[in-house]
């Protein structure tokens, strides 16, 4: 005997989904990049009757003024004539009203050349030249134009085409990608001696913080771990996971206490 299969049970979980995929993103809803073409649109908020911001006297925190010992330069407005009699006024006036503005200024390369000229001395005729400084840098550019583009590429992570349009238009200097590559890369071979002896300060703490994330590079899975003190701040790259590699990180013989997330 044929037995002829319906899809009778299956009409309502397809009532279901359908009426589901039709639903309207909301907040409690999927996103509304996800919302079909057909799908309803969002119903208008109702408008709440008052002004946006916030309301009468409220007073915003604003930005503080700084104190006058931190103030570089002031700038006295005073009045040419008296605005009832036409006289000039004269006098100070101990509470004057006060506006600070902020602002940068022309940021622009300090380039200094070094020279060493060949001097003679006595009847034989040779020069000699002076040695240059111990602190003179072997490359074309200082330690502060360094360790600004290492905290650029490695704490903001921009890019060597961004570090080279931000140098060009904000610091009036000419950088090259291939020189902010060389340059990132001294100040991570710089900081390999200070972040080696901050891992064992970090295990020493009676109290410590761990946690981690996800991280991706160059396409591979891997891990980032950090291991933050009151004095410093650890944060390693892991590949692998696992029991072995929270040890590394934590101490083999720790006995104290761990924050996590976990």
């Amino acid at each position: 005997m044929a037995v002829v299969a319906t899809g009778e049970p299956l009409k309502p979980r397809v009532a279901e989904l359908e009426a589901r995929l039709n639903q309207p993103s909301r907040p409690s809803s999927p996103p509304p990049a996800s919302a079909p073409p057909r799908a309803p649109p969002r119903p208008a908020k109702e408008p709440a009757g008052r002004k946006s911001g916030g309301p009468p006297g409220h007073q915003g925190p604003g930005r503080g003024r700084k104190p006058v010992e931190d103030v570089d330069r002031i700038s006295a407005v005073r009045p040419e004539c008296c605005g009832q009699g036409g006289t000039l006024r004269l006098g100070e006036e101990p509470t004057p009203e006060r506006h600070q503005v902020s602002d940068l200024p022309r940021v622009a390369p300090l380039v200094t050349e070094y020279r060493r000229p060949r001097l003679g001395g006595g009847a034989w005729g040779a020069t000699t030249p002076a040695a240059w400084p111990v602190t003179l840098p072997s490359g074309r550019f200082g330690p502060g134009l360094q360790a600004t583009v290492g905290y650029l590429t490695g704490r903001v992570g921009m890019s060597q085409r961004e570090g080279h349009e931000v140098w060009a238009a904000v610091c009036q200097t000419a950088v090259s990608g291939g020189s902010i590559a060389a340059l990132a890369q001294a100040v991570r071979t710089a900081l390999a001696v200070p972040v080696v002896a901050a891992a064992p300060y970090g295990q020493r703490q009676p109290v410590r913080t761990a946690a981690e994330t996800g991280w991706r590079e160059q396409g591979k899975r891997g891990w980032v771990w950090i291991r933050p003190t009151a004095r410093v701040t650890v944060v390693r790259g892991l590949a692998p996971r696992g029991a072995a590699r929270a040890k590394a990180r934590l101490g083999e013989d720790f006995w104290g206490v761990v924050g996590t997330d976990r």
